[in-house]
């Protein structure tokens, strides 16, 4: 068989197959290219889901009749002005694009430079070029792209459907303009508008918060805070959301490094530590990070697609992004999400408490003897238009409930000492007063403007975490509680070996055990912060956790799981009432302990109900 070079045409449908997957890998090129171009406009334009027709136009430096003819030919460019693969500080770079999407589909490009005359169009298709000609065209450049895949049908019958080809279009689209927020991007399906973003105005940090709100929602832009970090040769911006704000898939997390999207599975996991204890975790926080890097320390050129990126130090950026996080979280470490809907979490409807049979029968007589004879508003109500011949007027029967059977069966109420009767309510703290406790598991405190419903055992279990890490980190190792009669623990054999295998990671944390025969450990000693928590229940879900943890977690991440653990079991459950002196105690240490703005799986701890909403439920205001 003898050796023989392939026609251009076969060589650019190869490479084709590399950078060009689905409509959406052709509207990523392209906009690239205009962003290069120094658009500030950009509109996309798809029909079928852009396997009929794409359009990209935008108002760019546009180019000539001889650029034109260039820019379809294979690794053409005007962005390695150096020819220097390790300086690249533009989205593309590689000249393959537009001729791999030229040998696949019907291109035609469209372009007047900034101060020409007139505009020009070159066509080409399925490879084959026509010479550019005259056109109109205002200054910029507009791209159509038709029949994607008609020349390599075996490809054409990947696709899926529109409406999937669509959404794909619009996520890259997305977030392209996530890293842009002074760039306006519209993209219509059709007549159908599907993206509208106007470009922002103003500083590089508010543009990007307002773009992000607009993609991401308002509860992002409110419950997220700002990354700003600096080390080095690299650069880390952006936000991230509290702990309580989270989703069940990593979806809604945005990297770009220096401005463009990526996926980096070391970035990824690096969010993921960052939130260890804050977070459950099978959930996943929100985030959009900006990685402006010089060009020297970062490879791009890994992947045609360049979604994927190698940074020449990985501890450098993991170790900035994790420190960064954490030190974000930590200074608004007190938040709360404030994503509760007033209007979902109000009825406007009083449930029927019941009344008592005696009361009910004697209303049921009030009623049959109501005489419409001697208390007849007809004579009234005529003038004023009312037809009583559609409408009966009858007596409905009032039932309410005697107040304290109402607080025998709901709630609790506080009272609180002399010595705190006549402290205002703005010198109380950020949490207020408390108030009353309902349910035996949440609290209700008054604050100067609003009133807050804390979840005791959220709460408590994030301030026995954080005592637990404190006196870790000074002491490197946790006080213990002697038992004075020890605990057997009965396991099944892997889960004792697993139990076996922590043996000095729980000795550090407290919990000194040992074997106890051939299917049992024997607990002699327990943290002293949890020394009332049911030890059998501690022992059994520690075991069930390692198994789950495999030999990938390092010493520091397992203690923290221990000690999430172990706050867990060790803090004051739902269902125990508390007298005024023990919530009083718990809202003061949430004002002082980090992260109290949630436990340790990420749930909220507390909700505030600002006294202005509230008042909009009975049209106060």
């Amino acid at each position: 068989m003898d050796i023989r070079i392939l026609p251009s045409n076969l060589v650019n449908q190869i490479a084709a197959g590399e950078v060009i997957e689905r409509p959406a890998s052709v509207i990523k090129e392209l906009v690239e290219n205009s962003i290069d171009a120094g658009a500030t406009s950009i509109e996309v334009t798809l029909v079928d889901g852009g396997k009929s027709l794409m359009i990209v136009s935008d108002n760019g430096m546009g180019m000539s009749p001889d650029e034109l003819e260039l820019a379809v030919e294979r690794h053409a460019t005007s962005k390695l002005p150096d020819d220097n693969l390790f300086n690249i500080n533009f989205l593309g770079f590689r000249g393959e694009a537009l001729p791999s999407i030229a040998s696949v589909s019907r291109l035609s490009i469209t372009s007047r430079p900034q101060g020409a005359d007139s505009a020009w169009k070159i066509e080409v298709n399925g490879g084959v070029k026509n010479k550019p000609v005259p056109a109109s065209h205002p200054f910029g450049t507009r791209i159509e792209v038709r029949d994607l895949f008609y020349a390599t049908p075996a490809r054409l019958k990947f696709l899926k459907a529109a409406v999937s080809e669509t959404n794909a279009c619009v996520d890259i689209l997305t977030r392209i303009a996530m890293a842009n927020p002074h760039i306006s991007f519209y993209l219509k399906d059709g007549e159908k508008k599907k993206l509208s973003l106007n470009a922002e105005q103003g500083e590089l940090f508010d543009a990007r918060l307002k773009r992000l709100s607009e993609v991401m929602g308002k509860d992002f832009a409110e419950n997220s805070v700002l990354i700003d970090a600096k080390r080095d040769n690299l650069h880390i911006s952006g936000y991230v959301s509290l702990p309580t704000l989270n989703k069940a898939n990593s979806l809604s997390q945005y990297l770009f490094v220096n401005n463009r999207p990526v996926r980096d599975k070391l970035l990824l996991g690096a969010i993921k530590g960052a939130y260890m204890d804050v977070l459950a975790s099978n959930r996943y926080p929100l985030c959009a990070l900006f990685f402006d890097i010089d060009p020297a320390y970062v490879d791009v050129n890994v992947h045609p697609a360049k979604a994927e990126v190698r940074f020449y130090d990985n501890a450098l950026v993991r170790g900035l992004l994790v420190s960064a996080i954490r030190n974000a979280l930590t200074t608004a470490s007190r938040r709360s999400s404030n994503t509760l809907d007033i209007n979902e979490f109000v009825h406007d409807t009083i449930p029927d408490f019941g009344v008592p049979q005696q009361e009910e029968n004697q209303q049921k007589i009030a009623v049959e003897a109501f005489d419409l004879k001697e208390h007849n508003p007809q004579s009234a109500l005529r003038p004023l238009g009312f037809n009583f011949q559609s409408a009966v007027i009858r007596p409905q029967p009032h039932r309410q409930a005697d107040l304290p059977d109402l607080e025998r069966k709901f709630s609790v109420k506080v009272e609180a000492p002399e010595t705190y009767e006549n402290l205002p309510v703005a010198e109380s703290g950020p949490l207020g007063i408390p108030k009353a406790q309902f349910h035996n598991t949440y609290i209700i405190s008054q604050t100067e403007d609003s009133i807050v419903i804390i979840d005791q055992h959220a709460s408590h279990e994030r301030i026995v975490m954080e005592r637990m890490k404190a006196n870790l980190q000074k002491n490197g190792r946790l006080a213990s509680q002697m038992l004075l009669i020890p605990e057997v623990v009965d396991l099944d054999g892997s889960a004792k070996e697993r139990i076996l295998s922590l043996t000095a990671e729980l000795n550090q944390l407290g919990l000194v055990l040992e074997e106890f025969g051939t299917t049992a450990v024997i607990v002699r000693e327990v943290p002293a912060l949890i020394k009332d928590c049911n030890v059998k229940q501690l022992i059994t879900d520690l075991a069930d956790e390692a198994a789950e943890w495999g030999g990938e977690y390092a010493l520091s991440d397992k203690l923290h799981h221990i000690c999430a653990t172990f706050a867990c079991h060790g803090s004051v459950r739902a269902g125990r009432a508390l007298n005024f002196d023990e919530m009083n105690r718990l809202l003061r240490d949430m004002e002082k302990t980090d992260h109290s703005g949630q436990c340790n799986h990420g749930r909220p701890t507390y909700i505030e109900l600002k006294l202005k909403d509230i008042e909009k439920l009975f049209n106060r205001r």
